[in-house]
């Protein structure tokens, strides 16, 4: 019952978050990739928001094994810089400058986001459906690197 209710709390700040923040603004973010034209760098203020407090995070979970709640941590995120990586985060940023939406503030997004947001939400779904089936079908054409 606790580890539902940190999840609903956690869930519930991080919409609150990216609302406030303004994440959930397609304009706003995609003023924030523009950077040769109507730049915004007020979304600065939130990536150093999230950035700072997250550092200090990582720094006090590498010294347990558990989290508050008892539940086992996760090992650490693999540093190896490959090209499923590569491109993983080059097909982000271009749906995310297309559509000025990630995947957390397009969730947020849902009870005000219009007919847009339902299209991308299911090419996002879509998208996470078919990557898995993708991946090993390049895998088995492309030897390991």
């Amino acid at each position: 019952m606790l580890n539902l209710f940190v999840a609903f709390l956690a869930g519930g700040l991080f919409g609150a978050g990216l609302f406030t923040s303004g994440m959930t603004d397609t304009a706003k973010v995609q003023g924030w990739l523009d950077v040769f034209g109507a730049w915004d760098p007020t979304l600065a203020f939130v990536m150093g928001g999230a950035m700072i407090p997250m550092a200090i995070a990582w720094l006090i979970a590498r010294r347990r094994t558990t989290a508050l709640t008892g539940t086992p941590l996760p090992p650490p995120a693999s540093t190896v810089i490959d090209s499923k990586l590569i491109l993983g985060s080059v097909l982000f940023g271009i749906g995310w400058g297309l559509v000025g939406l990630c995947p957390g503030p397009a969730i947020a997004s849902l009870s005000f986001g219009g007919p847009g947001l339902y299209v991308f939400l299911a090419a996002m779904i879509s998208g996470m459906l078919l990557a898995p089936r993708m991946r090993a079908r390049l895998d088995r054409a492309v030897p390991a690197e």
